[in-house]
């Protein structure tokens, strides 16, 4: 199973989120699940912004690799599962052929329906703050699917 994590410019909070999923998987064994993520309005190659930089390291994270890339409709095709970090990339989504399969990234995680807080331009706490918020909700996205699988 692909998940994918969507933002805007896909170096914040899509990258975050990628890192967080990337290391619950691990923790938990997951090792049929893949994630990755897009920005609907990505900079191709631009590299994670320091704040996320910074934050993931904090929590064992590296995303010094990370480079943005264009959610388009392949990036689509290729996910089971696509999460959002706001209504407007849920549309987008869904307008590449995601419908069905597209979901507010804080609903699907059983929350309050809403956009994740996007950290740009802001300080490290900022940054910890929707790293915090990110890891909370895909703690939860992960047992929603184990659920779902099992069942």
């Amino acid at each position: 199973m692909h998940l994918l994590f969507v933002c805007t410019g896909n170096t914040c909070r899509s990258p975050m989120a990628e890192s967080i999923a990337q290391r619950l998987i691990a923790e938990r064994q997951l090792t049929d699940l893949k994630v990755s993520s897009a920005g609907t309005s990505a900079w191709p190659d631009a590299p994670a912004s320091d704040g996320a930089l910074l934050v993931a390291m904090e929590h064992g994270g590296n995303l010094g690799e990370h480079r943005a890339r264009q959610l388009s409709p392949e990036v689509v095709e290729g996910a089971d599962l696509i999460l959002t970090m706001g209504p407007h990339h849920l549309e987008r989504a869904e307008a590449l052929g995601g419908a069905g399969r597209s979901h507010l990234l804080t609903a699907f995680a059983g929350d309050t329906p809403r956009a994740v807080s996007d950290p740009f331009g802001g300080d490290l706490e900022v940054y910890r703050a929707t790293y915090a918020e990110l890891e909370h909700a895909i703690g939860g996205i992960l047992d929603k699917v184990i659920r779902q699988r099992a069942s």
